[in-house]
């Protein structure tokens, strides 16, 4: 009996194509348009919108592999189980699923500090410093509760605020580039000057915006028609997105001056809004931020510890119950929610950004390389996407990596530490299993 209570429950059928494109959205834009524009303005200069754009066209080569091996393989384990069909159960898949894993749990803080730094809009604080983490943690309790209900209180909850916070988002965009004077933005001589890292750089952080399709892949087993509804919704969902930041993108610029956007970074749609509309935009803009956010914490929740649970099925990543009731799935829920928690309270949002993009496009290459390499007949994939799939991550990591090691070389530090750290501990964890799974085989002989 306890046994069976452990074992991970997957509704088959569960999730409609509906519900896993607003999972989708629900991800990427709150993790994207509210916070990254003003940290992507800030390493590129004018050319941010671009970067926008480019970060789409890289993404759409991206997801050629997710969406091939979707309809080949769908499954709850997501990027779990597509690294264990190109590399085995092996250091490598456990690796990069792990990266993966890290860098959905950093999105989750990245909201969450999102959220309160938008929050605040509303009130007049001067020290933000302890109530935007506060607010953060706050959050992600609030959506741990609601991830302990059934699938379809949280396909629920998602889609209506997805819902919501898709069309008010575009009513911003569109009001806020009908009133502008001119769809363009004021510089000045102390803004930052475009660069070739710098743009790449600021391309890294805008996949960070559409990243969140993958969360769609998470949920794979329990989407209707998996083979063919998984993929539709992955594509659907980076489609909605691109329209959204553009328009988006336009409205910030055309209302805002270049330092100003690099100025009020945590919160560049808020303060977008205030001389736009004044105060009365500013309560709604902040209210589709907080509802963004939190749908996105949901969303993402959702599926990251379904991701883990299904690792931990794969016997790829060592697990412990603590004396936990229920099943691995709620067990995973807490280790996803409590590690959201610490990164919230001690990192702030372009630190968790960047940690983010790094671990993303690590595994994303792997994820690309695996499938050239091991499954591209199998899945009827094409080697052109595909080398340029990586050639594009490998062009905007190097970047990225350039701009932190001359601006915040301590992210770098943090990164290969936590990278270096899952290498051991998954070393160490793996060739113990293989150890106890031939002692187990002797002994039975």
């Amino acid at each position: 009996m306890e046994s069976m209570d452990r074992t991970p429950q997957y509704k088959q059928n569960s999730l409609s194509l509906v519900g896993a494109i607003a999972l989708g959205t629900g991800v990427m834009i709150g993790a994207g348009i509210f916070a990254l524009t003003g940290q992507m303005a800030e390493m590129t200069g004018v050319l941010f919108p671009l970067a926008f754009l480019s970060a789409a066209l890289i993404v759409s080569f991206s997801a050629y592999s997710y969406v091939k091996m979707s309809n080949a393989y769908p499954s709850a384990g997501g990027i779990g189980m597509y690294l264990s069909k190109a590399y085995g159960p092996t250091l490598t898949t456990a690796f990069h699923a792990l990266l993966m894993y890290f860098s959905m749990v950093i999105a989750q803080s990245f909201l969450a500090r999102t959220f309160g730094s938008y929050t605040l809009e509303l009130f007049d604080f001067g020290d933000r410093s302890l109530l935007v983490p506060l607010l953060g943690v706050a959050l992600l309790i609030s959506a741990f509760l609601l991830n302990l209900s059934a699938n379809k209180l949280i396909q629920g909850v998602a889609s209506v605020l997805g819902f919501i916070k898709i069309g008010g988002i575009i009513l911003f965009g569109v009001v806020g580039v009908i009133i502008a004077d001119s769809v363009g933005m004021e510089t000045s001589a102390s803004t930052p000057e475009g660069s070739l890292s710098g743009f790449l750089g600021a391309t890294a952080l805008g996949i960070l915006a559409f990243k969140g399709f993958t969360t769609i892949t998470n949920s794979g087993s329990e989407i209707k028609d998996p083979h063919r509804n998984v993929g539709r919704a992955i594509m659907i969902s980076i489609a909605l997105c691109v329209v959204i930041y553009a328009l988006v993108g336009f409205a910030v610029a055309s209302n805002l001056s270049l330092s100003e956007i690099i100025e009020t970074k945590d919160y560049s749609l808020a303060a977008a809004a205030r001389p736009a509309l004044g105060e009365a935009a500013v309560w709604f803009t902040v209210i589709l931020a907080m509802l963004a956010t939190a749908g996105g914490i949901i969303a993402s929740i959702f599926a990251v510890s379904r991701m883990l649970a299904m690792l931990t099925e794969m016997e790829l990543v060592p697990h412990r119950h603590f004396h936990m009731p229920g099943s691995i799935q709620k067990h995973t829920l807490v280790y996803t929610v409590v590690l959201g928690l610490v990164l919230t309270a001690f990192f702030d949002l372009s630190r968790i950004a960047a940690l983010g993009i790094i671990f993303y496009l690590i595994m994303d290459i792997a994820v690309h390389w695996g499938v050239l390499r091991h499954l591209r007949k199998e899945v009827g994939a094409s080697a052109a996407v595909l080398v340029i799939a990586i050639l594009l991550d490998v062009a905007v990591l190097v970047g990225f990596l350039w701009v932190k090691a001359t601006t915040d070389y301590l992210v770098l530090i943090v990164a290969l530490v936590v990278m270096v750290a899952i290498l051991i501990v998954e070393r160490l964890f793996i060739s113990r299993k293989g150890v106890s799974s031939l002692d187990d085989r002797t002994h039975s002989h």
